[in-house]
């Protein structure tokens, strides 16, 4: 009898034993379930921040960028103007040697 307390005892103890660890396992899920949500959130957090600091940075660029085509197209226009008076220039010239020549 007193053998069969003992293995019943044993076997409680163990029963609780187990039950305890399995209890600790669930909150140990829990708690990673929860870092795990906090740290999502965090993160979405900080991509939000990162995705509005670039889009920032992409409209500042573009302003730079549509500055410098508008320069550029301004000296492409002064430079056919140039361009134009060169020509007209280097005909008078022709008119003038041919001039000079008869």
């Amino acid at each position: 009898i007193a053998l069969d307390s003992t293995t019943e005892s044993l076997q409680e103890r163990t029963q609780q034993l187990i039950d305890k660890i399995n209890e600790n396992r669930k909150k140990d899920h829990m708690l990673m379930n929860n870092f795990r949500e906090s740290l999502l959130m965090k993160v979405s957090a900080l991509a939000e921040k990162l995705e509005e600091r670039v889009f920032l940075a992409y409209d500042h660029n573009n302003k730079i960028i549509q500055d410098k085509v508008q320069e550029f197209s301004d000296v492409m226009g002064r430079i056919k103007q140039i361009e134009a008076e060169l020509k007209q220039v280097c005909h008078t010239v022709e008119m003038l040697y041919k001039d000079l020549c008869i």
